[in-house]
């Protein structure tokens, strides 16, 4: 009832762990690193002043969708419950702050990101970086009829389509990730 919601932003700071726990349901772990920066009125630039970090805990759908989109050093915001927990490792005192996230989503003021309805995102499907990302789209599906290409995923383009109408091969990076296969979207805006 009196629980203290909060949203941060900043950056993935380890590798998002993902399991099943005993009951069933899917769990998805990682650190959030948020940094402060401050103007330094005397060179003018900005500088970091501190970085707090959180474990960030997600549950079930939100979980997978975690496991299947974010990768390490990726800007994001997380709105969820805080939770300070203190106790006693090794004869040593911590302090750690936990969010229980109820919403996370790449931070757009930093980049560009495509929305894909989760229709089975499975984890692990996060680009690897340094992956090569001109490789050739996938072919429209062959399910399709004669002459008409493959629907669009709910939600997104269809294969090879931008949404300005530009093919994807003619952008010079594009990349994405579904349980299906991959899915061109520019990764710089036009």
């Amino acid at each position: 009832m009196y629980e203290t919601r909060v949203t941060v932003n900043g950056r993935v700071a380890t590798q998002v762990d993902h399991w099943t726990a005993p009951s069933g349901a899917s769990v998805s772990r990682f650190r959030l690193a948020s940094t402060v920066r401050r103007l330094d009125r005397q060179s003018g630039s900005w500088t970091d002043a501190f970085t707090s970090f959180y474990t960030v805990w997600a549950w079930r759908a939100l979980a997978v969708n975690i496991a299947s989109s974010l990768a390490l050093g990726e800007p994001v915001l997380v709105s969820g419950r805080l939770r300070i927990r203190e106790g006693e490792r090794e004869g040593r005192r911590f302090v750690t702050a936990e969010l229980t996230a109820e919403t996370v989503g790449h931070d757009l003021s930093r980049g560009t990101a495509a929305f894909l309805r989760s229709s089975g995102a499975k984890p692990g499907l996060v680009p690897v970086p340094g992956a090569d990302i001109d490789e050739e789209p996938p072919e429209p599906d062959a399910g399709a009829p004669p002459g008409r290409a493959a629907a669009a995923p709910a939600g997104g383009q269809a294969n090879g389509a931008r949404a300005d109408g530009a093919s994807a091969q003619e952008s010079p990076a594009w990349s994405a990730h579904t349980a299906e296969g991959r899915i061109p979207f520019p990764a710089t805006a036009p």
